[in-house]
């Protein structure tokens, strides 16, 4: 039988989602803990997006199949008592055997959260501390330039090498929470360092290092791809997963 999970977890002490050997992973964490569920056979987990080393997950979701007989309140209280802490399942779901949660993806929604106040070395892991003023009425405007259908082949690594780099964008804002500014991306799908990359360019303008206009022409032409920036990783949530 086919089931979907949707689970969090505290990216960081792992090396990504996408399993590696001998480093510790979140996909390798889940199969570690169905091969004692699924009476010791290997399990292949399949999530609905991989996730880089250091970046949280409020809402992720993967499908495996098992043969054991469970119900699906059993299967998350077995599967949480075997995952290490910090990860959680929190909800399972019986699906038809041809779901699948990577390539049934409706939309995602990514936050990135940075600090412009005070340092705060609890939050270090989980909010990118830069602890200076930025001017977020112009990365306000600047970050409706992401919102429709683009081709962000200038956004995404190196290393992600596709076929077809055109995404759609269907809402991107800005919100202001106290000394802390959040960046939310909803959307068909994201690449590889896309989120980050994207925040990055918003952070420049941001701090006056690129002008308003600045993603637009980014998106008219690929030579300018000089004015991307990757930012930190700590401060990226995978923050929901709508099938």
């Amino acid at each position: 039988m086919r089931y979907l999970i949707k689970f969090s977890y505290d990216g960081t002490d792992f090396n990504g989602y996408q399993k590696q050997p001998m480093k510790r992973c979140i996909e390798s964490e889940l199969e570690k803990a169905l091969y004692s569920i699924n009476n010791h056979r290997v399990t292949k987990v399949v999530g609905a997006g991989r996730t880089d080393r250091g970046v949280h997950a409020l809402c992720q979701c993967a499908h495996f199949d098992i043969d054991v007989n469970i119900t699906l309140y059993k299967l998350k209280c077995a599967l949480n008592s075997l995952l290490p802490n910090d990860i959680h399942v929190f909800e399972t779901q019986l699906v038809d055997e041809n779901f699948h949660a990577r390539f049934c993806v409706k939309e995602k929604t990514y936050k990135y959260v940075i600090n412009c106040g005070e340092y705060s070395p609890i939050e270090r892991n989980y909010v990118y501390q830069y602890c200076k003023k930025l001017d977020v009425d112009k990365m306000k405007i600047a970050i409706k330039d992401f919102i429709g259908i683009h081709n962000f082949k200038s956004f995404v690594s190196e290393e992600a090498v596709k076929e077809n780099y055109e995404r759609e964008i269907y809402d991107a804002y800005i919100e202001e929470i106290g000394d802390k500014v959040v960046f939310v991306f909803r959307g068909s799908g994201f690449m590889k360092y896309q989120v980050r990359n994207m925040v990055g360019t918003l952070f420049k303008i941001g701090r006056g290092k690129l002008k308003e206009d600045g993603i637009r022409k980014i998106f008219a032409d690929e030579k300018r791809k000089k004015d991307v920036m990757t930012i930190k990783s700590e401060g990226l949530y995978l923050a929901d997963v709508v099938y």
